[in-house]
């Protein structure tokens, strides 16, 4: 009896990398008998907040050239979010003490994973927010129909937000220990029998891995 062989996935809904990588999950996910499991992370600017006062002045520009081009070449559509997950003077470097819309996305993420739906809210989410196909992402009903695509209540499920923020912030504080006890800090991240791949250009590496543990095609 074949066996679906599963994954962690460490995700931040500001990494534009993480989008990517959600795209080519799902593909791979269509094409073998794999399941992620979401583990959502704060992004960098909340983990580290000085970041971007001491980040190399040539790493943000050739970021947006690389996502730019992966984007491009895998067919993904890609534009810098409106507005950013991160509320931040990008310019100074500072990020503001209050961070509503990745607190929100981040807990909704947790909750829907918790449901078994991680995966499906989070590759929709993704794409509301760093698409470009919508503004305002974080508006109006884009959030709900991402949980309703997924299969989810999404009244429901915002209501667990609402009444247990602390215990869902305590998952991803959770989430970003075991990213560190996996042997990495970056996202995207895949887990695989203790054995991390950090990238969306180490798939094809997590792949190979998992065919060694008996990944079948669907």
């Amino acid at each position: 009896m074949n066996m679906t062989l599963a994954f962690d996935f460490y995700f931040s809904f500001r990494s534009p990398y993480s989008y990517l990588a959600t795209a080519l999950v799902e593909r791979l996910v269509a094409h073998y008998d794999i399941a992620p499991r979401m583990r959502i992370v704060t992004p960098i600017a909340l983990r580290i907040p000085r970041f971007f006062k001491s980040v190399n002045p040539l790493w943000p520009p050739y970021l947006l050239r690389d996502t730019f081009r992966i984007a491009q070449m895998q067919n993904i559509p890609y534009r810098w979010p409106r507005p950013d997950p991160v509320v931040m003077d990008i310019a100074a470097g500072e990020v503001a003490a209050a961070q509503p819309y990745i607190w929100r996305v981040s807990r909704l993420g947790v909750a829907a994973e918790r449901a078994g739906r991680g995966f499906g809210f989070v590759r929709t989410a993704a794409h509301a927010i760093w698409s470009g196909e919508i503004d305002n992402w974080h508006e109006g009903d884009h959030l709900a129909g991402a949980l309703e695509i997924a299969g989810l209540d999404a009244a429901g499920v915002e209501a667990t937000v609402r009444e247990s923020a602390a215990d869902l912030d305590a998952e991803i504080a959770a989430n970003e220990a075991a990213q560190k006890d996996a042997g990495h800090w970056g996202v995207p991240l895949f887990v695989f029998q203790d054995e991390p791949f950090f990238g969306q250009d180490r798939l094809d590496h997590l792949v190979w891995r998992m065919q060694q543990a008996g990944l079948r095609e669907r």
